[in-house]
């Protein structure tokens, strides 16, 4: 009798095919790709530099142009290549402090979770109160907090500077990943395999380590991705209140281009807001197509290719 072989598939593979199968987060791949690119040959890709004029005066407020292609901003400053500039320190914030956010909410998420008791109890209520409070205004409060302590200076820079609002941002973000992760941990703990772990005398961070978190790893990769995004539009929301990153200190950030525009589109200079937010938009829409197609390959229920 001849057996017939079904041919396996693994679950990574699985995973790629279904992210694959949501077109949308294929063709945000594609643009937040093209945007990678051109950030990172800004010495290339950039017509000017960050602080430039295009020209001699009279330069300022020009529309879109060829000298310009985005236009110029109040001293004649190229707008297209400030954009290049900006895009880039917003992804090294919205990367970092969501890498940090992530590493220590899996942390503390894991450890409350596995463990329970009085430390999951404090833990979950400081967690509630953070997330309680409405997120600009403490965001603040600690900013001016953090900003007084001098002697922390060092360690996370002046408070206009970029390692700064990486810092403060990441503060904030951890919180909402220790949530999801301690989720998956108060359902994963009582399974057979961690039992079987623990009755061969498997230490709790070995179970932590190597059974639990990466467990887990499809609701913290859906948690990166939305932090990343938190983490753009909170330096963003920063810089227009004035609080992000320093202007004159030879950069610029998406936020702080909104942030120059307010009183230019009342004069009727449109291009200075529409072009930074039109970039904070599709970066931001892109990343959260992303994340939604990772929660999809992620989850064995929502196999597309059955």
């Amino acid at each position: 009798m001849t057996e017939i072989e079904v041919p396996t598939i693994s679950p990574r593979r699985m995973a790629l095919r279904r992210f694959v199968g949501h077109k949308a987060a294929v063709a945000s791949c594609v643009v937040l790709g093209v945007f990678i690119l051109v950030v990172a040959l800004s010495p290339i890709t950039a017509r000017y530099g960050v602080n430039q004029s295009v020209r001699k005066p009279p330069n300022s407020f020009l529309p879109p142009q060829k000298i310009a292609w985005l236009g110029t901003d109040d001293i004649g400053r190229d707008i297209y290549s400030r954009l290049i500039y900006g895009i880039r320190v917003s992804l090294v914030i919205g990367l970092s402090s969501a890498i940090i956010a992530v590493a220590i909410g899996c942390v503390i998420g894991a450890v409350a979770g596995f463990r329970g008791g009085y430390f999951d109890d404090v833990v979950m209520r400081v967690t509630d109160l953070f997330l309680a409070f409405p997120f600009l205004v403490a965001l603040l409060v600690v900013r001016n907090m953090l900003g007084a302590l001098k002697w922390l200076s060092p360690l996370i820079g002046d408070s206009g500077s970029i390692r700064f609002i990486i810092f403060l941002l990441a503060l904030f973000g951890w919180m909402t990943v220790a949530r999801i992760v301690r989720g998956q941990v108060l359902s994963l703990k009582e399974r057979e395999f961690i039992e079987s772990a623990r009755a061969v005398g498997a230490s709790r961070r070995y179970i932590i380590v190597r059974h639990l978190l990466p467990n887990s790893i499809g609701p913290i990769m859906v948690a990166l991705t939305f932090s990343v995004v938190g983490a753009i539009i909170g330096e963003a929301t920063l810089s227009f209140f004035g609080y992000g990153p320093q202007a004159g200190a030879g950069t610029t950030s998406l936020g702080l281009l909104v942030g120059q525009a307010k009183g230019a589109v009342q004069t009727g200079f449109w291009w200075m807001a529409v072009f930074p937010c039109f970039a904070l938009v599709i970066i931001s829409l892109c990343i959260n197509f992303i994340g939604d197609a990772l929660r999809d390959a992620t989850d064995p229920r929502l196999d597309m290719g059955s």
